[in-house]
């Protein structure tokens, strides 16, 4: 059974979320699966003894955690000798009037940033989750919303994530692997 290396960095939790979710649809595909917080792993994680190795990451002010860029920097020689995948979460993704180029820009600038070149890349639609931001979170964003004709009504949440997405990039994931 191959192990995968699932690493996940999230500010709000729609990326843990998406996480979970290609955890439990890699391992219904009879897959082992280690899915870890990319915030708490110590230096002691080790890519190598994996046979795949998948990140993913909201992006926040247009950049992704810089916690998690050490992470990939430091483990790059190991990562890159797995198969491996990269997906950036963002809000920018989804919404009424999705930006898919800015998205893409982001998830390629933390690639360049750590020099790494998953066999798998992808942008996934985040969330809009207005109950959990603070004083000046919800200000920034509701300008950013405004800014780009987006979802503004402050008293609720919205979802923007395409959870079939989410499968079938799993899928794909497995099917690299099965390749390697």
């Amino acid at each position: 059974m191959p192990r995968i290396l699932l690493l996940y960095a999230s500010i709000e939790g729609q990326t843990a979320l998406i996480a979970e979710r290609m955890a439990r649809t890699l391992r219904d595909l009879g897959h082992d699966v280690d899915l870890l917080s990319a915030s708490t792993v110590g230096a002691d994680v080790d890519p190598g003894a994996y046979d795949g190795v998948m990140v993913a990451a909201s992006i926040h002010y247009e950049n992704h955690p810089r916690y998690l860029r050490a992470l990939v920097r430091r483990h790059l020689g190991a990562i890159a000798r797995k198969p491996s995948a990269f997906f950036s979460v963002s809000l920018s993704a989804g919404g009424r009037h999705p930006n898919l180029k800015e998205a893409r820009r982001n998830r390629d600038r933390f690639l360049r940033q750590t020099g790494w070149q998953p066999q798998l890349t992808e942008t996934i639609a985040g969330a809009l989750k207005w109950s959990l931001y603070g004083p000046f979170k919800r200000l920034a964003m509701l300008f950013f919303v405004k800014l780009v004709g987006g979802d503004a009504d402050r008293s609720r949440d919205y979802e923007y994530t395409d959870w079939a997405q989410v499968e079938r990039l799993a899928g794909e994931f497995a099917e690299l692997l099965k390749r390697a």
